[in-house]
Order: C-alpha cells, then structure tokens, then sequence
C-alpha cells in the first residue's frame, strides 16, 4: 500500500459553521479543507425562507474570502408554517439543494422544529415532486424514551410513515449513530441515503462516560455502543453509495461545553480527512476513502465532480493539529481522537 493517497476535494453533507465571530473563526478552515458542504440551517433565528438562505450565504463568502472555490450548498429550516410554494421557488432559483427536518428540541437551536408532522405533509410532497431532499435529524423527543433508543424509535414512528406517505421523497439520515439505522437504509431504496460523522466512527459511549465525563464528545445523536459503532465503520468503509461523509462539525465555545449542562456538538473540521484516513487504513478500506468523503455524496445531490484534489501522506510521526481554535467570542476545542492519526495533508 502506497504512503501516498491522492483524493478528490472532499464535501462535507452535513456542517455547523454558526454565525457572527464563530463564523468568522470556523468557515475558512472549511473552506480549507473541502470543496462544498451542505450548510445547517439552524441559527437563532433560523434560516426559513430563500431571502434568508441567501443572505447567510453572502455572509459565509464574506468570510471565507475571494478565490477560495468552497461552495456553500444552502438548507431551509422546515417549519410547521412553511410553504409548499417558498420552498420550490428557492429550490428552482438554485438558493437552497435541501431542506432539514428536525423534531423540536431534539438538537441546538430546534425549539422552531416540528412537533405534528401533519402540518408539514404539503411542503413533504412537493419536495417530491421537485426531487428535493429532506435532511433529518433522526431522533425522537418523547422524553419516555431513552436517549440511546431515540433514534430506532425515530425511525419506526417518525420516519417509515413520512417515507411511506410521501412516495419518491428523497431523504438523507444524518449522522446516523446505529445498526439499525444502518440496516433501515440497507434495506431500503436508493431514495435514502445516510450521513455518518468522523466523530461517530471513533467514539462510542465509554469514551463519552468512562474514567469521568468528556464534554468535548458530547454530541446529538449520542454516541452509542461498540457494535453499534463498528457497525458505522462498516457501512462507511464498505464502498455503498447511499453512505456518505456529513461532519456535522459543531463548534461550541468552551465556556458552553465545559458547564453544568453543555452544549451538544464536536468541533471536527480541522482534523476530519486525516482522521477519516486512519479509520479506513485501520479497516483496510482507503481505496473506498474517495467514494466516501465525496463521490457519493455529490451523487446523491446531483453535484457535479469535484475539480480539486487533496494529497495525504502516511508518515512514522503522528500528526498535530493545535488543541483549540481561538474566535473572537473566545477558544473551541478541536476533536481529539484520542489515537495517533499518521496520515497528514500535504
């Protein structure tokens, strides 16, 4: 095996890049380092309508800077007042590429999100209609039902019936934590597909848990057991085109993650394709590295290829990456995965 891998610029289906001073801090390391991403929606307020897709969209170029090719693939924040009609003139006037569902309370910033999934039916069947993909943040809320079932449940109550009464809907499972998210996508049409984080192929909950609480590894959907995590590194590395690469990197200050009750979130941007090359190393699957952190994403979303490439070489020396990023409203911990990672970017 080669100590050298050339790879397509990567995309990233599923990022946090926030607003104000964080923005300023975290969209050029993106920019940096992938070529497109799918943008959050989920700021305070959140971004519901193509004028406010597009004036995020004018902030995030802003401070990224010229020339540096990162496109942001903008999202609509689905709502239970949202328009069947909005939503299709800002996807036909190439504002948004998806819409993100999440259930209230069920992540940051998702007090706005759905709680009856029948106010939200018309906006669902024309987004069919169009092929626009839904996004969703597959837990429940039910506070009856564990933190680390909420997923499976989501996908039994929530997410079968919406698939079945919305024939054609294109639908991506973000960051999914579970075997049994991973074999509901299995086993069913090329419709769905999956977004696994870099984070949830590393932890699972003992590294949260075990020998005192990690904040740094918090995050919505929690990581769940080892099996269940294997199970990701399995799909992930297995070279299927309906899983994908979506970081949901997500930057909290330090102050709003080591507290009493901290913010759920992983800041892994800076250090995701090395980390993603160790995975894959250790799985024997850096030939599946490429498809994965790019080709089938940009299928899934109809996106051309990508024009760029990234270089990684495999050194004896683990790579360093610095411990925290500092913004103007104060540092965020970048992800630590606690293994040398031997791979570097060039």
């Amino acid at each position: 095996m080669s100590d050298v891998l050339t790879l397509p610029l990567p995309d990233d289906m599923h990022l946090h890049l926030r607003d104000g001073a964080m923005l300023e801090a975290v969209a050029p390391i993106s920019a940096q380092r992938f070529g497109r991403a799918i943008i959050m929606p989920n700021l305070v307020p959140p971004v519901v309508t193509g004028a406010q897709a597009l004036a995020y969209r004018d902030r995030i170029l802003a401070a990224i800077g010229p020339d540096t090719g990162f496109t942001p693939l903008m999202t609509l924040y689905l709502t239970e007042t949202t328009e069947p009609e909005d939503v299709a003139q800002a996807a036909a006037d190439g504002l948004i590429h998806a819409v993100k569902l999440y259930p209230a309370g069920a992540t940051t910033n998702s007090a706005s999100g759905v709680r009856d999934f029948d106010k939200v039916r018309g906006v669902l069947e024309r987004m069919a209609a169009i092929g626009l993909p839904l996004c969703v943040h597959g837990e429940v809320t039910d506070p009856e039902v564990d933190i680390f079932d909420r997923e499976a449940v989501f996908i039994e109550r929530v997410l079968d019936p919406i698939r079945q009464a919305t024939p054609g809907l294109r639908v991506v499972m973000e960051h999914v934590t579970t075997a049994e998210g991973i074999a509901y996508i299995a086993n069913s049409p090329a419709d769905l597909a999956g977004t696994i984080t870099t984070h949830h192929l590393i932890l699972n909950r003992n590294h949260l848990l075990v020998g005192g609480i990690r904040p740094h590894y918090y995050c919505l959907p929690v990581a769940k057991r080892e099996r269940h995590r294997e199970a990701l590194v399995a799909a992930a590395t297995g070279g299927d085109p309906r899983y994908f690469l979506g970081t949901d990197s997500a930057p909290h200050l330090d102050a709003a993650k080591e507290t009493g009750c901290g913010c759920a979130g992983c800041f892994t941007a800076l250090n995701t394709l090395e980390c993603l090359a160790q995975v894959f190393d250790a799985a024997g699957a850096l030939d599946h590295l490429a498809g994965f952190a790019t080709g089938h994403g940009a299928a899934f979303y109809g996106l051309s290829a990508p024009s760029g490439q990234v270089v990684l070489e495999r050194r004896a020396e683990a790579a360093v990456w610095p411990a925290k990023l500092d913004t103007g409203a104060g540092p965020v911990t970048v992800f630590d995965p606690g293994f040398p990672v031997f791979w570097h970017r060039v």
